[in-house]
């Protein structure tokens, strides 16, 4: 028998009725104004899409990277304990730490392991293998460095974590830094971000792609590989700091926004394209964020002035660029406008 409408439990269904239509429209509103008033929320899905990209370029061609650096032990705090947690490698150590570095649900649990490799120095700690957090990963705490140190240690930033400012007169370029791939190499660029200056720190060549590179950093059929070599080149020898020739690292082919060294540094390049030609000679530290590409085109059409080196015509720019480094403030798995320099 169906009910009639002044019936008690028809009224209270008509009540939970009304009620669950209130909830769905106020859904809806909240959900057209987020789109309007945090436009953002579409930079943060294509900085996600680059930071991914970069990830992949990151592993050098060989499945991925997991390297540290000897004679260094790092402390912080332990999220896995080294006397119930041994391997017999320090790449297995560093797999381990990066296993608790994946997915978009957070900062690394794990962003620092420190392996004790050497049978007789390390006695019983052998294989011990310590899963660490900093309080910042930008300034790792050290504990002990030296030959006399048997420790082995290394960082691993996470997606999102890891990117540091390069400021310009033109711009900032956001650089993802490689310490899986090139320790060496990120702890000599992170000892220049504690500086907080780079005086004589430089562009000073700057070579457009011309005519044999498209806007994707993609080598035309058929054309030339330079001059112009498609490339901004600059010095990182800051002033009152002795620099120290960065040993070789992994050297992946050069992409479009791969920063590299040329040879051991101070010197370095910032590629404005993929450059398969130059068979993997050069250590790759990092990679600027494609939508900061921009910027390098910008100082690559500087005025310049021809000149020879080593029997290659180059372009010098006519007046150099100054550049220092930042600490970039960033919530995880945020780029593109969300990202704020100090």
């Amino acid at each position: 028998m169906g009910r009639r409408l002044n019936d008690p439990e028809a009224s209270r269904f008509t009540s939970l009725t009304l009620l669950l239509l209130g909830f769905i429209s106020c859904a809806l509103v909240y959900t057209i104004l987020s789109l309007v008033l945090n436009p953002s929320a579409n930079f943060t899905n294509s900085g996600s899409k680059s930071l991914a990209l970069i990830e992949e370029s990151s592993k050098g061609n060989d499945g991925g990277c997991c390297r540290g650096i000897d004679n260094l032990e790092l402390w912080g705090a332990a999220v896995k304990w080294g006397s119930e947690f041994k391997f017999n490698s320090s790449t297995a150590c560093c797999e381990a730490c990066k296993a608790m570095c994946h997915g978009n649900d957070g900062p690394c649990l794990c962003d620092t392991w420190v392996f004790c490799g050497n049978k007789e120095t390390c006695g019983s700690k052998f294989g011990e293998c310590w899963l660490k957090k900093q309080k910042d990963t930008l300034t790792p705490d050290r504990q002990e460095a030296g030959d006399k140190v048997s420790w082995t240690s290394g960082l691993i930033f996470g997606k999102g974590e890891g990117i540091v400012g390069l400021e310009t007169d033109y711009g900032t370029l956001h650089i993802k830094l490689f310490p899986d791939c090139a320790p060496h190499s990120v702890a000599y660029i992170l000892e220049l971000l504690a500086l907080r200056h780079c005086a004589g720190c430089e562009f000073f060549r700057a070579e457009s792609r011309g005519q044999s590179w498209d806007s994707e950093g993609k080598h035309i059929k058929n054309a030339p590989f330079g001059p112009p070599f498609a490339l901004i080149q600059g010095t990182l020898e800051a002033q009152g700091k002795t620099f120290k020739k960065i040993p070789k690292e992994v050297c992946p082919t050069i992409r479009r926004g791969s920063v590299a060294w040329v040879g051991s540094g101070p010197e370095f390049l910032i590629s404005l394209a993929n450059h398969q030609e130059w068979k993997k000679a050069y250590t790759v530290f990092g990679s600027v964020l494609p939508e900061d590409m921009k910027i390098a085109e910008k100082i690559a059409q500087l005025p310049t002035k021809s000149d020879v080196w080593n029997n290659i015509n180059v372009s010098v720019l006519e007046k150099s660029v100054p550049l220092t480094f930042l600490r970039i403030k960033t919530s995880h798995g945020e780029l593109g406008t969300n990202v704020k320099s100090d």
